[in-house]
């Protein structure tokens, strides 16, 4: 812009004598004062570089000075940026219906000058409008881009710590829960142990409240751990826990369906350890024409108060799920609490 500005200020200044004085001036504040406005009032800016797209239309007859050029393409450059400034597009089109008009009467003395009014108009301020309006979509469409990026980062980041200390806290709950029960502990490592099982009870329903927070889109698929669903199971039972593995058909599963199914069994124990402390779970996998099947059940433990937390694993398990071309359904099955999972292998990878 400063570049176009001072090239317009050499050509005038050599054209001095060509020009009468007011011609002059105006050719030289009225694009000073567009792009000073340029930020604050874009319409005025555009209003200005219209008019004077008109006058160069008149002033320049039959013949294309080396000052109208200079000046042509410092109104250019100001439609553009008005363009990018400017957030509706109705008040730059009532702006170019307005120079059109006044045109009209112009072409009553004569008709080519209308036709030069229209030509400079369109080139030296619609088309770098429109222009200019594409840059700035192309600005927004990038924001919204990135700011859609930062949601789903927040959204991984809030699913992970859900998944993985989500998981660990319940097992160090339970573990410190069994160790409390010992009969040869003494009252005050007994106190301790207590005290160890409320902390990790307090560190779960903290955790639970920082997922909630950062929660702000759709959840977004992770992926689990290295271990394998056995290794769940394994150390589920390490921590004292009752679980069964029935695994009928083949392991081998392809590697999305392998993480769904993951997913839904490593989401279920961890809502058994908090829902139904004690119960025993059955893990219970099936694949068969292309289907694997995941079912995941504990007891209903009577009079059993709801663990904390607001739903956010089940939230994004069924998002797991449904990314894997799945459905899952959770929910209380006569005497029993049942988490199943259908995942068809179809185009799965």
């Amino acid at each position: 812009m400063l570049a176009a500005l001072a090239v317009l200020l050499a050509s005038v200044a050599t054209s001095y004598r060509q020009l009468p004085w007011w011609v002059s001036t105006g050719a030289l504040l009225t694009p000073v004062i567009g792009v000073a406005l340029l930020r604050i009032y874009p319409i005025i800016s555009l209003a200005l570089a219209t008019t004077v797209s008109v006058a160069m239309a008149l002033a320049s007859g039959d013949s294309v000075p080396v000052w109208s050029v200079a000046l042509g393409a410092t109104i250019f450059v100001i439609s553009v940026l008005a363009g990018r400034e400017m957030p509706r597009t109705a008040p730059a089109v009532g702006v170019f219906a307005t120079g059109a008009t006044l045109a009209i009467p112009l072409s009553l003395a004569d008709g080519g000058v209308w036709f030069s009014v229209v030509l400079l108009l369109a080139v030296t301020g619609v088309l770098p409008w429109i222009l200019g309006r594409a840059l700035h979509q192309q600005a927004e469409l990038v924001a919204v881009t990135a700011e859609r990026a930062r949601l789903q980062e927040r959204s991984r980041i809030a699913y992970d710590m859900h998944d993985t200390l989500g998981h660990e806290l319940s097992l160090l709950a339970l573990r410190a829960g069994a160790l409390e029960l010992a009969a040869d502990l003494d009252d005050h490592h007994r106190a301790a142990v207590a005290d160890l099982r409320a902390g990790a009870g307090l560190a779960t329903e903290r955790l639970a409240e920082i997922v909630t927070v950062l929660r702000d889109g759709e959840p977004v698929p992770l992926h689990p751990g290295p271990d394998r669903i056995e290794d769940l199971v394994d150390r589920a039972i390490q921590a004292g826990v009752a679980v069964s593995l029935d695994w009928d058909g083949t392991r081998d599963l392809p590697p999305r369906i392998g993480r769904a199914a993951h997913r839904v069994v490593q989401e279920a124990l961890t809502n058994a350890l908090k829902h139904a402390h004690g119960a025993p779970v059955r893990v219970c996998l099936a694949t068969a024409a292309g289907m694997t099947t995941v079912t995941v059940t504990n007891p209903v433990t009577p009079g059993a108060r709801p663990g904390s937390g607001g739903q956010a694993g089940l939230t994004g398990l069924r998002e797991r799920v449904r990314l894997a071309g799945g459905t899952l359904h959770a929910g209380p099955r006569r005497h029993t609490f049942e988490v199943m999972a259908r995942l068809p292998h179809v185009d799965a990878s």
